[in-house]
């Protein structure tokens, strides 16, 4: 793409000639306001803004969302500034602005990506009003340090993502698409399976079951069940259970089942659901795909090794998760991450009469609804995190007599779910941070690994802080000893 540049260059000056940028000594700000056919990009700087005395009036151009468009807008950069200068902010509006984000990522750009901007009521909305905005708002966060009270419009640096979030990206968009088909199908086989046969139920207590599906496919209605020989039943279902014994006990709730007699009504029944069987099926075997292809990704990407040692997080949310962050060089702290997946606390104070805290709404829904599904698994049993989150419990959660149950135990899942994600943000920064001081050529250490021993040992205060890799030794040592008394 540089000797895209490079070329776009010498074909529009003389080779004698030397080019130089109009604004060669100060920043360039660029707002681009994204569209799916064109782009509008508006230009804000120290010189742009006194010669045109309001941002509204600094100059702006429109191109295509395609490489010769690209190709327009760098050309145009090169004629403010060195790219090195530039500075261009886009809103996160779909995928429409990927393809440009990576155009500019190529040729060393800075790019910021931002939530999309509110813009007051009543306020005339254009392109070109748009994308100076943006510009304008660039400029007053990078050049004059003016903080927003909103952390939604805080502008932030784009990384870009690593090579196992890149494929992870779409698989698990994929997969997330597939498990609610697979169980939207399910649901319409359960509500066939009670007007074919109700009884059903009474044996296969999943009627979504390999076995109940292989049994429903050769024999859809009570009176195919009731009327078919006891061994092809057997033989329908597999080696598994239900038992001979109870597959006879099917036959006889066939024979006085109250399911639709019909037959026009049957017929179109029958035949949906044969269709929807096949449907699963299908639905199930991409997933299984997707699953391994999960897995080979995750066993040979040093994060995706990282997370899957902590015995809470399986395939999936392991592959979510960092799917979801791209790159940890993306958040600069714990807090960052959480308010990311949605586990970060709202408060709401006034005075003395109102003083509440809540999770906030914010952060993206899948992942909130992974991390609440991995905090579930990680306190059940004796599970990692289960003695911090019996003892919250007793301590935070108010007791119901009639019930016999603590009562808010929800608020103990977020805390956990907060320090689950703080502990994920530790482990991918120092390994994150390991890989930046590895010299370039030289084969990297081997990631660090959550240990539970180690945990233990933190947990009982051996060590207060997760020491760099280059300690593992000393803080194995610490793993193994006894845990204080008293």
């Amino acid at each position: 793409m540089a000797r895209d540049t490079a070329q776009a260059h010498s074909g529009a000056h003389p080779a004698s000639a030397v080019v130089r940028p109009m604004l060669a000594h100060e920043s360039l700000y660029v707002g681009v306001d994204v569209g799916k056919q064109q782009h509008m990009a508006g230009f804000v700087s120290l010189t742009l803004l006194q010669r045109h005395e309001r941002f509204e009036g600094c100059p702006v151009l429109r191109f295509a969302n395609t490489r010769e468009g690209f190709r327009q807008l760098v050309d145009r950069l090169h004629d403010y500034v060195p790219l090195e200068q530039c500075f261009v902010l886009l809103e996160k509006t779909g995928h429409y602005q990927n393809a440009l984000v990576d155009y500019l990522l190529d040729l060393d750009i800075s790019v910021y990506l931002m939530h999309v901007h509110r813009r007051p009521r009543g306020l005339l909305k254009t392109d070109k009003r748009d994308a100076l905005n943006l510009a304008n708002h660039l400029y007053n966060q990078l050049e004059k340090g003016i903080q927003v009270a909103d952390k939604t419009q805080w502008a932030r640096s784009a990384v870009p993502p690593t090579s196992a979030a890149t494929r992870l990206k779409s698989l698990t968009g994929h997969r997330y698409e597939l498990v609610h088909e697979s169980t939207q199908r399910k649901n319409q086989l359960t509500a066939l399976c009670d007007q074919l046969v109700p009884e059903f139920t009474q044996v296969f207590r999943d009627p979504n079951s390999p076995a109940a599906l292989a049994v429903r496919a050769q024999f859809p209605t009570a009176e195919a069940i009731a009327t078919a020989d006891l061994a092809q039943l057997c033989t329908a279902k597999g080696p598994r259970r239900p038992s001979r014994q109870e597959m006879e006990h099917l036959q006889q709730l066939a024979i006085q089942s109250i399911g639709v007699k019909d037959p026009g009504r049957l017929q179109g029944l029958v035949f949906e659901q044969r269709q929807l069987i096949r449907e699963l099926h299908l639905l199930q075997e991409h997933l299984a795909q997707i699953d391994a292809e999960v897995a080979c990704i995750l066993e040979h990407a040093r994060e995706g090794r990282i997370l899957l040692s902590m015995p809470w997080l399986g395939l999936s949310s392991a592959a979510a998760i960092l799917a979801a962050i791209g790159n940890i060089d993306n958040f600069a702290s714990a807090a960052a991450l959480k308010a990311y997946f949605g586990w970060a606390p709202k408060v709401i104070q006034s005075g003395v009469s109102t003083d509440s805290a809540t999770i906030s709404r914010a952060g993206e829904r899948t992942m909130k609804e992974v991390l609440y599904l991995v905090a579930i698994r990680s306190v059940s049993g004796s599970g990692a995190w289960a003695p911090l989150y019996h003892r919250l419990v007793e301590r935070t959660c108010a007791y119901d007599e009639r019930t016999r149950s603590y009562r808010g135990k929800k608020k103990v899942v977020g805390r956990v779910a907060g320090q689950i994600t703080a502990m994920i943000y530790a482990f991918l920064k120092a390994d994150a941070d390991m890989l930046a001081k590895t010299p370039q050529g030289s084969e990297p250490p081997p990631p660090m690994l959550y240990d539970a021993g180690i945990h233990q040992a933190h947990r009982a205060g051996a060590y207060r802080t997760m020491k760099p890799a280059v300690e593992r030794g000393r803080l194995i040592r610490l793993a193994k000893r006894e845990p204080p008394t008293g």
